[in-house]
């Protein structure tokens, strides 16, 4: 699934052709990629088509772009394995094209926004905009209400993930996939950030000290950092940016999807374990679980 990096980069690349245009037609080729849009087919088409966008935003793996004058926004959400594609308005289709809207860019001209989805667990809906519990002068998504900061957002409150992190009673992986306490991190990028930190995914979060709690979150800003500059993670085609490029990270992982690989602190295997119907990545070595 796209995390934080993935989605920031198609965020980032819809930005400039979209901000400011005008959408003049929409076609709605698959009806369930409009699975999280409260109305029909009809309502989405007729209530979109005429819109002016304004700058895409995000949090976590959401991306929105409100609609200019009116108190809602076009919501995205990339699912396992949606794209938004730019195209030129004559450009073939993908075949697994599943919403298209032709917008008239100010800096770009006729422009094609193509969603598409192999496994259609993404969608598209218009959703009103409603304000932030934490920040009620920004406006969000109502469906993004219940979703936490992630760590790049200027408005993260360090403090108070790490209160609410020692008050929780699980595992420190269990923690960072919970998008209600800190949104955007993902199987990946928690392996990545845990192994950085030297700590083991079982880790109780209420053994974890403040120090390296703290140290925890430092390591998961830098692997998204990291992983924003290389465009994300590519393991096939399911994930590309706007222009259909993949991501060049995963040839910067040192412990998701290396197992069976020395481990580049130790030298020792990384060892691959099931977890939450996902796999946990790990050196058994530099990873061990402490009780302090």
């Amino acid at each position: 699934m796209p995390e934080l990096p993935e989605v920031e980069v198609v965020r980032h690349g819809l930005e400039p052709a979209v901000t400011g245009a005008t959408v003049t037609r929409v076609e709605v080729l698959d009806p369930r990629s409009l699975r999280r849009h409260d109305g029909p087919e009809e309502d989405f088409v007729e209530r979109v088509t005429g819109a002016r966008l304004r700058t895409p935003e995000r949090r976590g793996k959401f991306l929105w772009i409100p609609v200019d004058g009116r108190d809602e926004a076009l919501v995205v959400h990339l699912g396992m394995s949606g794209q938004v594609l730019l195209r030129d308005p004559d450009a073939a289709r993908d075949r697994l094209t599943r919403i298209v809207l032709d917008v008239d860019s100010p800096g770009h001209g006729p422009v094609r926004v193509d969603f598409v989805d192999q496994r259609i667990f993404g969608s598209m809906a218009l959703d009103v905009l409603v304000p932030a519990r934490d920040h009620p002068a920004q406006l969000i998504p109502s469906q993004v209400g219940h979703i936490a900061r992630d760590p790049v957002d200027p408005l993260f409150d360090d403090r108070l993930f790490l209160r609410r992190l020692a008050a929780k009673d699980t595992g420190i992986k269990r923690a960072l996939l919970d998008q209600t306490l800190v949104s955007g991190i993902g199987n990946i990028y928690a392996d990545e950030a845990l192994w950085a930190a030297r700590i083991h995914y079982d880790q109780p979060t209420r053994s974890l000290s403040r120090p390296r709690a703290t140290t925890l979150l430092a390591e998961v800003r830098l692997v998204l950092g990291r992983a924003l500059v290389e465009g994300g993670t590519s393991f096939s085609s399911t994930y590309v940016n706007v222009n259909g490029a993949s991501g060049y990270f995963s040839h910067s992982l040192n412990a998701y999807g290396q197992h069976g690989k020395p481990c580049p602190r130790c030298g020792r295997p990384i060892v691959r374990e099931e977890f939450m119907n996902r796999g946990s990545h790990f050196c058994p070595f530099c990873q061990r679980i402490r009780l302090r």
